[in-house]
């Protein structure tokens, strides 16, 4: 395991724990329709319950997501979270209401009642979602960053990366693509929350009423991806010269890193296809209730492969669009060999949690949920 081997491992580890975040936002999604799928105070209570059995698995992932980049590509955290904290505080602060949502509307003494929880937990759903796939868009578009390592010597303000926009990040919200993926990602959120209603559910009515929202939900989630692929596709893509590490505008590139490398665009294609068939199959029959397994899986393999491709193939997988040599790439933004080593052998026990999180997954979904449930639960959200 030399040097760039392990940047490429940990690359494609930080890619696959975001494919997992991007399913588990499934959460999110059914939170932004509190409002609207449920109609009454017993079927908010259905949703918010269902879904509170879930919400810590999703914030343990962007935890964990963000650890890893820290620990792996320290550059980048202090690049990204140092100079564009704007957009990372926002969607920090839409987790953290969440988290306080889940543990204290159902607290005796609570003055603000219910309702104003709820709406914590609606904007979570609504900006979480969206402010995370426009900040993951940069890594295509580039954000606005000057990188000068000299400025370590600088005494009055020793610091690596400065970000040339007053805005610290928002300003991404002026370009159309990164809209494209904020919307594709809230609406995928949607998407998958209908499907997880559909398949863990006991109450016909919510269960029909999701298989409406579904298609709602689809068709905006389609054509929302649709136009962020092909236009990242068609543009000018952030390229790194092998020999000389020069950064340089090349046509096509992340059309022709999925050509390049067949293996990620077979897998990306598959997950695609994962997507559409869970979508799809679950709107064609009333007792296919197995939809999220299939859509999340190919949620997973998609978003995994399309972060794959802003760093793999000799590309900078967060580019700056003021300097394109201060563009970060997996070389010049890891951390030591020693350190990706010691974290690569603790990376082992990966599976091993994954193992325990099916175990207890399986423990809470033994059987569909219903109202009933919450009499007999010990914990009620």
């Amino acid at each position: 395991m030399d040097y760039s081997f392990l940047q490429h491992y940990w690359w494609f580890l930080i890619c696959l724990i975001g494919g997992l975040f991007a399913f588990l936002l499934f959460v999110q999604g059914g939170q932004s329709m509190l409002f609207s799928l449920a109609k009454s105070e017993k079927e908010r209570m259905i949703l918010v319950n269902a879904l509170g059995r879930k919400w810590e698995y999703t914030f343990t992932t962007l935890v964990t997501f963000g650890g890893a980049l820290f620990a792996s590509f320290p550059l980048f955290y202090s690049t990204s979270f140092g100079g564009a904290y704007w957009v990372w505080m926002a969607i920090l602060l839409c987790f953290v209401i969440q988290a306080v949502s889940y543990e204290y509307q159902s607290k005796p003494g609570n003055t603000y009642g219910k309702n104003t929880y709820r709406w914590f937990l609606f904007i979570n759903g609504l900006l979480g979602t969206f402010l995370v796939g426009a900040a993951l868009a940069t890594f295509f578009t580039g954000s606005d960053f000057i990188v000068n390592k000299a400025n370590l010597a600088d005494i009055g303000n020793p610091t690596i990366s400065r970000w040339g926009s007053e805005w610290h990040g928002l300003e991404a919200l002026a370009n159309p693509r990164c809209w494209l993926l904020g919307l594709t990602v809230f609406f995928l959120a949607r998407v998958q929350a209908c499907l997880f209603f559909i398949n863990r559910l006991a109450d016909e009515t919510l269960v029909s009423r999701s298989r409406k929202f579904l298609l709602y939900n689809s068709i905006p989630f389609v054509v929302c991806f649709l136009g962020f692929v092909i236009w990242s596709f068609i543009a000018d893509g952030y390229a790194v010269n092998p020999d000389t590490k020069e950064v340089f505008m090349a046509p096509h590139k992340y059309l022709n890193n999925m050509i390049e490398m067949p293996v990620v665009g077979i897998v990306f294609l598959a997950g695609v296809v994962l997507v559409l068939f869970g979508i799809g199959k679950t709107l064609m029959s009333k007792e296919f209730s197995k939809g999220i397994w299939i859509t999340g899986i190919g949620t997973v393999l998609t978003v995994c492969m399309l972060l794959l491709i802003t760093g793999f193939n000799n590309t900078a997988y967060y580019p700056s669009a003021t300097d394109l040599q201060s563009s970060l790439t997996i070389q010049n933004s890891s951390s030591s060999e020693f350190t990706l080593t010691v974290m690569s052998v603790v990376s082992l026990l990966v599976p091993f949690v994954l193992a325990y999180i099916f175990y207890a997954w399986n423990s809470l979904e033994k059987k569909r949920f219903k109202a009933e449930d919450l009499k007999d639960d010990g914990h009620v959200y």
